[in-house]
């Protein structure tokens, strides 16, 4: 019977009752052994066995009375007991096997190598790299066709740190040459333009073998809205607006009746018959002609459709969007909420019957804040919930591939999260969260979810069906800046609003102007 590993040191002996899948051993190097670290041992039909140790305690005969009467340079006799949970070994298929008998007791406990903890959990060696296996200097890697293709969700409670976990899947994507459409509803992910300057970051770079870079030439940022209003935008996002059909049209004005609903696809219809080309404007000119006061609700939402600009003859084109190696930026900063769901819903529903049809390449809609494009039932209603349901359950036979990202599980249409087949867990503590990961987690236990509330900061929780168990991982150091962090009130607050004006770092002085024609509005002043 193998009973050592010639290259490291044993940390206990197996005593006790055993069975099959747990075990608990007599810790001879409590220095060496930590909570969650993967062990191995020696089992004589199946070869070395990996298992992680998932509780550690100390053990004296001190009694309540001695330990008040105990001097502080008492020498205190104590017993380290550690117990390990089993998670198996690959067989000559390759399959996953726990072993059918037990350890037995006097079995050597070993720090498990890389190899065996690789091979054991599944964990690729090149692909989508998230971090550091906690404990270990391991890279933890992900399969990025399994990644995009069958979906990834990113969840965590606000500041645990899931818009730079975030940053770091895209760089990796725009690594392995996936296109990429974010939907940013904060103007956050524009810093992938800019390589990472954080000094605390640069000291970390080495650990995780990374080092700074600027994605500027692979990121192209749109707004929906117009250049004066987001100068640092590269471009502007526009809808079609030529020939718009009755179903596509109410879904960009929700809200109507089943009796407008009528009379929006009869004026269209009546369009249709005599024009061959029309627009909004047209639209509007043939519902003012109908005779019932209901005409006005239409008309009304119409134009408010259209003073959004969103429409026009010249539509930005899905091709120019979705590219290899490229990330276009939906940045919809300062963008009315209800302007941000038609756009995503109109752009998701082009993403994916172009990707049917052919007309793109294989590539990741990523939705921040995706509690409010795809609410779940009940809690909220958003124009965009349909189509990315459609996404998340049939997107995937299309390559296209969903990364979702909230603070509010809950909040989220369990259907959509169901369907993803990575999740990324940073901290959740709101119960209505916890419950809602459990939901959406085969085999969530007690223990995960006491774990996934105390993830330490700059750590994630991954669950995966391509990996045999969660993994804790030590989230990478981003290389490119950091977009996301909150402003600090206290330390950057102007002393007056020309002291803010002054701060401003714009090419286009029209912001600054109209700020300070603001202020003599207000004050008299400017």
């Amino acid at each position: 019977m193998i009973q050592g590993d010639g290259m490291r040191r044993p940390l206990g002996t197996i005593f006790g009752d055993t069975g099959a899948l747990r075990f608990r051993f007599a810790v001879t190097a409590p220095d060496l052994v930590r909570q969650g670290d993967y062990i191995k041992v020696w089992h004589p039909t199946d070869g070395w066995v990996l298992s992680q140790v998932v509780s550690i305690r100390r053990l004296s005969d001190l009694s309540f009375e001695e330990a008040k009467s105990a001097g502080a340079f008492t020498e205190i006799e104590e017993k380290v007991i550690a117990e390990g949970l089993v998670i198996g070994s690959r067989d000559e298929e390759g399959l996953l096997r726990s072993p059918r008998t037990p350890f037995s007791p006097g079995d050597r406990v070993f720090p498990a190598d890389e190899d065996l903890i690789l091979e054991t959990i599944g964990l690729g060696r090149d692909g989508i790299y998230i971090g550091l296996l906690d404990g270990h200097n391991i890279k933890v890697v992900l399969d990025p066709n399994s990644f995009v293709q069958k979906h990834c969700s990113i969840l965590a409670k606000t500041g645990s740190g899931k818009s730079y976990t975030a940053g770091v899947i895209v760089e990796e994507l725009l690594d392995k040459g996936v296109p990429l459409v974010i939907i940013d509803p904060h103007g956050e992910y524009a810093s992938l333009k800019f390589e990472n300057i954080n000094e605390g970051d640069l000291k970390r770079m080495a650990r995780y073998g990374v080092l700074p870079e600027s994605y500027a030439d692979q990121v192209m940022v749109y707004t929906p809205a117009n250049l004066a209003v987001a100068p640092h935008a590269d471009a502007v996002f526009r809808l079609d607006g030529v020939n718009l059909d009755a179903r596509k049209l109410s879904l960009m004005v929700p809200g109507l009746t089943d009796t407008q609903l009528g009379m929006l696809y009869q004026c269209i219809k009546a369009l249709k018959a005599r024009m061959d080309f029309y627009r909004i404007d047209d639209i509007i000119d043939e519902v003012e002609k109908l005779k019932s006061n209901t005409k006005w609700a239409i008309i009304h939402a119409l134009e408010m459709l259209k003073e959004t600009g969103i429409l026009s003859d010249s539509p930005t084109p899905l091709d120019e969007i979705v590219q290899p190696r490229k990330a276009s930026i939906i940045d919809m900063k300062g963008v009315d909420p209800k302007l941000q769901e038609i756009v995503v819903s109109q752009l998701a529903s082009g993403l994916f019957e172009a990707r049917k049809l052919g007309k793109i390449p294989p590539l990741m809609l990523v939705i921040e804040e995706a509690h409010n494009f795809c609410p779940e039932k009940g809690i909220g209603k958003a124009t965009s919930s349909e189509i990315l349901r459609t996404i998340a359950s049939e997107g995937r036979k299309f390559g296209l591939g969903l990364l979702v990202i909230s603070q509010r599980p809950a909040r989220v249409d369990k259907n959509v999260l169901s369907q993803c087949n990575t999740q990324i867990i940073l901290k959740v503590t709101n119960p209505n969260d916890l419950r809602a990961l459990s939901k959406g987690i085969e085999g969530m236990s007690a223990d995960l979810e006491e774990e996934i509330k105390r993830i330490p900061a700059g750590m994630a929780l991954i669950v995966s069906n391509d990996i045999e168990k969660p993994v804790l991982v030590d989230v990478r150091v981003r290389k490119t800046r950091h977009g996301g962090e909150s402003s600090k009130v206290v330390s950057t607050y102007p002393e007056s609003w020309e002291d803010y004006l002054d701060t401003l770092d714009m090419e286009d002085e029209v912001v600054k102007g109209e700020g300070k024609g603001l202020l003599s509005r207000l004050f008299g002043r400017g």
